[in-house]
């Protein structure tokens, strides 16, 4: 065995028993056993120990107890996976786990929440407000304009969410948003552009500016569509990339974010960046933006699987020390 093989089979003999938390009961279900045996392949091809546990709500607690897990590597996406949920199960049983704790995935996870703490921070977010129903269509146009966006607040990869070019359309907008998690809220579509920026640990990694072939980035335009144009180097001036990372370091830290994450920006007309949503749980498909972003700083998927897990190395029991 060369010194470089000797060291990669150190690395994962101290993870121990990892256990890939994927699937789940969400409306992100298919997203997540996606991202899941992407990173379970890349953890085994450096020789992680590493187990794929299909969640199931009635069972989920017995499925990781059974495992005799080290450590688990959290790739549920959505509803009971990146809400706290299952942070706080993990909490319970002593077990590390991936990213962020029960506090930084439940603000991360409540759209409408998270972005009331950034504005209490001074930080730019993107304006809004939340339907309780649509009585007067107008009224919400005259305070917002047109287009806008009408999104369930508790939802990811944009389940529920529908653009709306005329007041007439927001009443069956609502309806679609109402049938998901959490309040419905609805924002002003801005039209600069978007832009993510995914978070490893403490660092920010490379911008990536999407460009959707389709009306806006949905959910076909982020998981099936081969049309969706993604530019890393994100063609940002150096110093306006540079400010755009830290104000993505400033909200992650914001929610209490740990680990790893991504953190969204919608750009309005003027080149002002303005904070979307934070993600405590990105997704990590073939498509995903943090592989993405991971590749232009020089990272492979199996390196960037690890540099996530190990973080858990630091950790007490659980992730809330």
């Amino acid at each position: 065995m060369n010194c470089e093989s000797h060291m990669a089979f150190s690395r994962a003999r101290r993870l121990g028993r990892v256990g890939v938390l994927m699937g789940g009961w969400s409306a992100e279900r298919e997203v997540s056993l996606q991202s899941g045996e992407t990173v379970l392949a890349a953890l085994r091809q450096i020789g992680v120990d590493a187990v794929a546990i299909d969640l199931r709500q009635e069972s989920a607690i017995e499925q990781i107890t059974q495992g005799h897990f080290d450590r688990c590597f959290i790739l549920v996406h959505g509803t009971g996976g990146e809400d706290g949920t299952l942070q706080g199960v993990l909490e319970l049983l002593g077990i590390p786990y991936t990213g962020s704790g029960v506090l930084g995935s439940a603000l991360g996870m409540d759209k409408w929440r998270c972005k009331q703490l950034w504005r209490a921070q001074g930080l730019p977010v993107v304006p809004g407000e939340l339907l309780q129903d649509v009585d007067n269509e107008e009224a919400i146009v005259a305070r917002l304009g047109l287009p806008l966006f009408v999104k369930p607040s508790r939802e990811g990869s944009s389940v529920g969410v529908t653009k709306v070019k005329h007041s007439w359309e927001l009443s069956e907008a609502y309806r679609i948003a109402a049938r998901f998690h959490g309040e419905v809220m609805v924002e002003p579509a801005l039209t600069g552009g978007d832009y993510t920026i995914a978070i490893l640990g403490d660092e920010a990694l490379p911008a990536i500016r999407i460009e959707p072939a389709s009306e806006f980035y949905d959910y076909a335009a982020k998981y099936s569509r081969d049309d969706t144009r993604y530019f890393c180097p994100c063609e940002l001036s150096e110093s306006e990339e540079k400010a755009l990372r830290e104000l993505a370091l400033n909200a992650f830290s914001a929610v209490s974010g740990r680990g790893w994450g991504r953190v969204d920006f919608l750009f309005d007309a003027s080149g002002k960046p303005f904070l979307a949503e934070v993600n405590t749980v990105p997704g990590m498909t073939a498509h995903s933006l943090v592989p993405m972003a991971a590749r232009a700083a020089g990272m492979d998927m199996p390196e960037l699987a690890m540099k996530i897990l190990e973080q858990t190395l630091s950790l007490g029991v659980g992730n809330e020390v």
